[in-house]
This record gives C-alpha cells, sequence and structure tokens, in this order.
C-alpha cells in the first residue's frame, strides 16, 4: 500500500471504520479524530500481502504523544480502517518493534 494514497483518501474522508476497529478505538479510549491525527503524521511500518482479504499495512502515528497503530486496507475504492490500538507491552517492545514470540525478556 502506499502512505501518500492512504493520507490523501483521509484527508477527503474517503476511508471507512470496520466494527472490529470501532470496538478496539473504544476499548483504547481512542477518538476518531486521533486516527485520523495519528494516520496524517504517521507512516507505514509493516506491509502485508493479500492473504485473502486484500493488501494491507499497519501504520504507526501518534496523537497527544499518544503512539496508536492503525491497520489500513482497501473497502473497494475506500481506505478500510480495520484495527486500531495503542502497541503496549507484552507485545510490543516499543511502538516501532514488535516482541518476537521466542522472546521470553519482559
Amino acid at each position: 500500500m502506499n502512505y501518500d494514497i492512504i493520507r490523501e483518501k483521509i484527508l477527503n474522508g474517503d476511508y471507512v471504520y470496520t466494527l472490529h476497529a470501532d470496538i478496539e478505538r473504544k476499548a483504547d479510549d481512542l477518538a476518531f479524530y486521533q486516527i485520523e491525527e495519528a494516520i496524517l503524521n504517521g507512516g507505514i511500518i509493516e506491509n502485508y500481502p493479500d492473504l485473502g482479504f486484500g493488501e494491507s499495512c499497519l501504520v504507526l502515528g501518534f496523537s497527544e504523544n499518544i503512539p496508536i497503530h492503525i491497520v489500513c486496507g482497501w473497502r473497494g475504492e475506500k481506505i478500510g480502517i480495520i484495527t486500531v490500538y495503542v502497541p503496549k507491552p507484552p507485545k510490543f517492545i516499543d511502538p516501532w518493534t514488535r516482541r518476537k514470540k521466542d522472546d521470553t525478556e519482559m
């Protein structure tokens, strides 16, 4: 996926939230504007190939000094916000680094 296209779609309002993304957004007490802000000032940190649901990527951005991960994919001509969450231990060492499955150090 291309970050510039994602950013343009967000700026133009050409995006949709999945139900899962909305549930996860609420669980981490994130507002819609924080998700938009994180996408607009962020960047792609992982790309995911098409595994049957279409190509997607993981965007990392910040809003109010909160790191936010947003998984984006295509939903027709719009960007789909598939899930959002605040990356934290034990799954993540820091916002940029996923803990390896065999890493027992915490």
